[in-house]
């Protein structure tokens, strides 16, 4: 037996809503969205539709058990931006919704990433070639082919590369920040 409850809350945590901010979302009381993912109460057609449509999915998606999450993605999913300084690959796509977005990038030689401000989370990358600097607030710290790079992310911070050649690392964001 399916139970509607537990899996509409599973859905409203995964997008970081309140119980109060999904019941203003479809015209509900915080109390009903209380019970009913609690499994003391059952939506009408009508109401599951609108609470799916604001968490973001389907009637067909949420009963369908056969449905898995993509676990593995090829070079065919990714999304790529190209830009004169830099080539920018989303490595999972849609990740802005997950706690973590992977990306890989290839900074071209003189060039930097833009200031990205102070923001709560966290930050870690490997440079797969080339060298890289990391600059957080008035700090620098070079990382080279081979080696990693964590930091939590409140302060100012970018990557720059200072080499005349094309610097290519994997660069991870938590929470999604690209």
């Amino acid at each position: 037996m399916m139970e509607i409850g537990k899996k509409i809350k599973r859905l409203r945590m995964l997008v970081n809503l309140t119980q109060k901010e999904l019941a203003d979302r479809c015209e509900l009381t915080k109390g009903y969205i209380s019970q009913l993912e609690n499994d003391l109460t059952s939506p009408s057609i009508t109401t599951l539709m609108d609470i799916l449509s604001a968490l973001g999915t389907d009637l067909k998606t949420f009963f369908s058990d056969d449905v898995q999450d993509k676990i593995v993605f090829t070079e065919a999913d990714f999304i790529e931006k190209v830009s004169e300084e830099s080539t920018l690959n989303w490595l999972v796509p849609n990740a802005q919704k997950n706690n973590m977005e992977p990306v890989m990038m290839e900074l071209n030689p003189g060039y930097s990433t833009n200031d990205d401000m102070p923001h709560e989370g966290e930050e870690f990358g490997f440079v797969l070639s080339g060298e890289i600097e990391i600059v957080l607030g008035k700090n620098r710290h070079v990382c080279k082919k081979g080696e990693s790079f964590y930091f939590t992310a409140d302060r100012l911070h970018y990557i720059k590369n200072n080499k005349q050649k094309t610097a290519k690392f994997i660069w991870i964001s938590s929470p999604p920040n690209f």
